[in-house]
């Protein structure tokens, strides 16, 4: 508890994102690190921890520490690099934070890059560790999510349609943000009809695959409130993981998500109904229904009808995924996620902006459906 509101965001900074050849990990995310220090007002000498996450692509041209702190000479006191897919950003700052508040570092840069999109890379391997799903033709992430979704559909009764609402809320979204890959309106019509990917997954149920590069600049709340930006406190930070998955009858279900979210609300001393936006981690659709009922949002089973009629979307109770998630804006693996919540709370998002945003919920899970982790932002 004695790390709540302590720590802040105190600057964000993302590349161009999409598909974009000629550019490398390296390119990526040192572009994204010089848009950050601008947004916080900071010189790369005030950098003394750097935290990174590889990429998809080939080793050679994978982002670790090493090469990334060679690229933008800088020697950090504190140093690492972590894989935990789309778990990891928000993972990256929680371990950003820790080391802050034990003095190992004053100020962090949590960064990732990638070319996955002009890299090839179709996250198709198998879905458990080595080939051990593979044997039963279960390939790729959409797999995972797609038992879940199909169960989910058995014993809740909800439907394709369901899944559209968030991806139609997700586009409308992105349809506001500049920096989002997809920016054209969809219907739930258009979802229908688009092709499946894996049943009941349609494509518009899945999340892009992107080049880019993404930075989070971490520091002390206090040292934050005396550099460009408004500061972004941590209120609330949790994370859970799961060693087992089939052999785990609810496994599809992910519980572990709500542990995460528990410990998340317990450091913040907030609770479901003090969340005025919320970035949800959304590989596929189904993760964000899943998302609202593990966060209180709804009941088990009810998070099909809880998004009908608009309320995930702008202007209705619960915005999600304000700058278009990982289905419309970019695939950052849930980088993005915590850059949009940062705005909100500072309210720059423009025509986006979630009118009266102080707490912001985000989230983060990533590969085999294994590592959970969730955090409350506030204005500091």
């Amino acid at each position: 508890m004695s790390l709540s509101r302590k720590i802040a965001i105190a600057g964000v900074g993302a590349s161009a994102q999409g598909r974009l050849p000629g550019s490398t990990p390296i390119t990526l995310a040192t572009d994204a690190f010089k848009r950050a220090l601008d947004d916080a007002g900071l010189k790369k000498s005030d950098i003394d921890g750097l935290l990174t996450m590889p990429g998809t692509t080939s080793p050679e041209a994978s982002l670790n520490y090493l090469r990334l702190g060679e690229t933008l000479g800088i020697d950090p006191q504190y140093t690492g690099s972590m894989t935990l897919g789309g778990g990891t950003a928000g993972a990256l700052v929680q371990m950003a934070a820790a080391a802050i508040h034990a003095g190992l570092a004053t100020t962090v840069a949590c960064v990732f890059g990638d070319t996955a999109k002009t890299g090839g890379s179709k996250f198709s391997r198998a879905s458990g560790w080595g080939d051990s799903w593979g044997i039963w033709g279960m390939f790729a992430a959409a797999a995972n999510s797609a038992i879940a979704a199909s169960r989910h559909m058995a014993l809740y009764g909800t439907t394709s349609r369901h899944l559209g609402e968030v991806a139609v809320a997700c586009r409308r979204h992105a349809s506001m943000n500049p920096n989002a890959v997809m920016r054209e309106p969809i219907t739930i019509e258009d979802h229908q009809n688009s092709r499946f990917v894996v049943e009941p997954f349609h494509l518009l149920d899945c999340c892009l695959i992107s080049d880019g590069g993404v930075c989070i600049i971490v520091t002390s709340a206090e040292r934050a409130r005396h550099l460009k930006q408004p500061p972004v406190v941590i209120a609330g930070m949790g994370q859970a993981y799961t060693t087992q998955n089939m052999e785990r009858e609810d496994w599809w279900y992910v519980p572990h998500q709500k542990d995460a979210l528990k410990r998340a609300y317990a450091m913040a001393g907030v609770g479901p109904k003090d969340i005025d936006v919320a970035q949800l981690y959304d590989n596929f659709t189904m993760s964000v229904l899943l998302w609202l009922e593990h966060a209180g949002f709804c009941g088990v089973g009810e998070a099909g009808p809880f998004v009908e009629g608009g309320r995930i979307q702008l202007g209705g109770e619960l915005p999600v995924n304000t700058a278009g998630g990982n289905l419309s804006e970019s695939y950052m693996e849930g980088w993005l996620h915590i850059v949009e919540g940062v705005r909100q709370i500072r309210g720059e998002c423009g025509e986006r902006q979630v009118a009266g945003a102080e707490t912001c919920l985000v989230t983060g899970r990533g590969m085999t459906l294994n590592c959970s982790n969730a955090m409350i932002l506030q204005q500091g």
